[in-house]
């Protein structure tokens, strides 16, 4: 069964889809011209994620990211992923681009995988 698509999740999905960074709850919140309610947020963008429409950060802080999912985003959790950066300065948090190469000992099975590395971004850096 198709789902309903509200107000809501399109204001929601078309801010993921035009930010080049992943944002996190507040951050969207912040970014939203009407006042949603923190429950529907979250709700929606955990649908978000179960659609594949979406992908969750979690950075080393235990916060909370999402990005809007791009051509290249893999959802294949038992394929290699992609590395999350978190710069610690200005707080944005981006996918790079490429695919991570680790390798564990036979017998082992990746379900999920979520790397992120933290410091200073290239305009933080430089600044």
């Amino acid at each position: 069964m198709a789902r309903r698509k509200t107000k809501s999740q399109t204001a929601i999905l078309d801010l993921l889809q035009k930010e080049p960074n992943a944002l996190s709850h507040d951050g969207i919140t912040a970014k939203l011209e009407e006042g949603m309610d923190r429950v529907t947020i979250y709700r929606i963008l955990n649908r978000f994620v179960e659609d594949g429409l979406a992908h969750r950060i979690v950075a080393d802080d235990g916060r909370q990211y999402f990005a809007s999912c791009k051509a290249d985003c893999s959802h294949d959790h038992t394929a290699h992923g992609h590395l999350h950066f978190r710069c610690v300065v200005c707080d944005q948090v981006e996918c790079v681009p490429g695919e991570v190469d680790y390798r564990l000992p036979d017998g082992y099975r990746v379900d999920n995988s979520n790397i992120i590395l933290s410091g200073s971004c290239k305009t933080c850096s430089e600044a």
